[in-house]
């Protein structure tokens, strides 16, 4: 572990310079007040609070129950570590990937702990199976690589794991979820709502009799954790754009729709191989690890890759419907969109190059004020139209493999949906996460100042792909290996081409 201090919570919070004194922060107050103000502006201006359908009543059912689950922990919220804590568990709660409230400064990375008893775990088939032991601990304190955990401190293991890491960690009901924070079923990240290492764990070796392991704590070294967590979960390289040459075809590396990934030379780099990518050999798409991020909307990243490689003329025809998109009409969400307006129109460069969206913005301000007038609770655009089918060939004369697992979220699940209605594609490798049809994320800092709320307020009503929907390959194109073996993940990938 290394961390300039020791927990999250001193690194932004637990003194405020106030005229010049410092000041203790009573995080159980900043926590009360953060909870309060994240459910009173998802109340007044969530779009899911009015439009009706599974999404709707799965809000409103946690909006005030939530609420007061968390407020009722609200005393245990000692530190900066913990106040952030509770503001996931509420969030979380909602079940919906595009409603967060993290910190405003640096928090809790995927690699922190504060004690571990020298392995971790991940999610395998369906299964917490211990994946790594520090090299140099043996003995009876620690289980054997590929052990199932049965049970820890006395409690089936689905239930510890719900207990310690749903909500707080993870949405345990997704297979993402789960996958992503597995490493922390036994580690103490300094969480004092849950338990931190477990005392008596039960572990089985095959189909052999479940023994019991008294956990011991292991000293904790710096990169100890981040060497665990790698050896569980696939994390992507350091250079997230690339291409490059595996058994005989093109493997395309899109582990990140960042804007600040490299996509300029990126896209140079796809345009001037283009000829090679649609070749009679086929390509793999990796999508691993592709989270979408960024200003810019990270779905325009995947969808200008695919035009690249399938071009426009061919791709056209074939993108996701857009349908209905529902705006909920509160003053607060008709603010948002003219201060936005207002931005654009303030730049001349912008104006002039997407007046298209200029227009749209306007149109949708509009619409707000006709709504807001009329006393409507939402009101309707409808978006753009699918193309007509040109009659244009496809390009690519070779079999596409497309390979993916839970971190693919985001832009990466709207780029699925193009480019699995194309031709000869093939979706493999892992269940992808899930993302809601509440879009276009708004962020609202909240009163404590360390704590931001982001949620999509928008809703895509018309969406072909439902709300919360995974991508899940088909029979016998899911990867049932080590994922972080990527030597084994690579071979098996080649058979699927049939070599």
């Amino acid at each position: 572990m290394t961390r300039t201090l020791s927990l999250a919570a001193a690194a932004a919070a637990a003194l405020s310079l106030v005229a010049g004194a410092a000041v203790a922060q009573d995080f159980r107050a900043l926590a009360r007040q953060d909870l309060q103000a994240a459910h009173d502006e998802l109340a007044a201006n969530h779009p899911a609070a009015v439009v009706g359908g599974q999404a709707s009543t799965e809000f409103r059912a946690w909006l005030d129950t939530g609420l007061q689950d968390a407020l009722a922990k609200a005393n245990s919220a000692n530190s900066g570590d913990a106040h952030a804590y509770l503001l996931r568990y509420y969030a979380a709660g909602f079940r919906d990937s595009n409603i967060s409230i993290y910190p405003t400064y640096e928090g809790l990375g995927p690699y922190f702990g504060t004690s571990w008893a020298g392995f971790s775990t991940g999610w395998r088939g369906g299964k917490y199976v211990v994946t790594y032991v520090k090299p140099g601990v043996r003995g009876s304190t620690v289980p054997r690589v590929g052990d199932t955990v049965v049970s820890c401190n006395a409690t089936p293991i689905d239930e510890f794991a719900r207990a310690k890491l749903d909500r707080w960690e993870g949405d345990l009901n997704t297979e993402a979820g789960r996958v992503s924070s597995a490493p922390y079923l036994t580690w103490n990240r300094n969480n004092p709502f849950v338990n931190g290492v477990p005392s008596v764990c039960e572990f089985q070796t095959g189909n052999r009799r479940a023994r019991a392991i008294t956990l011991q704590p292991v000293p904790l070294v710096a990169g100890d954790l981040e060497a665990a967590y790698r050896a569980t979960v696939y994390t992507a390289p350091s250079t997230p754009l690339s291409i490059e040459t595996v058994n005989g075809r093109p493997w395309i590396n899109v582990h990140s729709f960042a804007d600040t990934a490299g996509w300029d030379a990126f896209e140079g780099q796809v345009e001037s191989q283009a000829a090679a990518l649609r070749g009679p050999q086929g390509f793999v798409l990796d999508l691993r690890a592709a989270r979408g991020s960024g200003a810019l909307n990270s779905a325009s990243r995947g969808y200008g890759l695919a035009n690249l490689i399938w071009t426009e003329a061919f791709t056209a025809s074939r993108q996701p419907q857009a349908g209905a998109i529902t705006y909920r009409a509160t003053q607060g969400n008709r603010d948002w969109f003219a201060t936005a307006l207002g931005l654009m129109n303030a730049d001349p460069r912008y104006a002039a190059q997407a007046p298209a969206l200029v227009t749209q913005m306007q149109e949708i301000v509009a619409g707000f004020d006709a709504a807001i007038a009329a006393g409507q609770t939402t009101f309707q655009v409808q978006g753009r139209a699918v193309a007509a089918d040109t009659g244009a060939p496809n390009p690519v004369q070779g079999p596409v493999v497309v390979l993916v697992d839970g971190g693919c979220s985001g832009g990466c699940l709207d780029t699925l949906d193009l480019v699995s209605k194309l031709p000869n594609v093939r979706i493999v490798g892992a269940q992808t996460a899930t993302d809601s049809i509440f879009i276009e994320q708004t962020n609202h800092r909240l009163p404590s100042n360390y704590a931001e709320l982001s949620y999509g307020h928008k809703a895509w009503t018309e969406r072909p792909r439902a709300n919360n929907t995974a991508y899940v390959p088909a029979a016998g194109l899911t990867y049932t290996g080590d994922p972080v073996d990527e030597t084994a993940v690579r071979a098996w990938v080649g058979t699927l081409f049939g070599g």
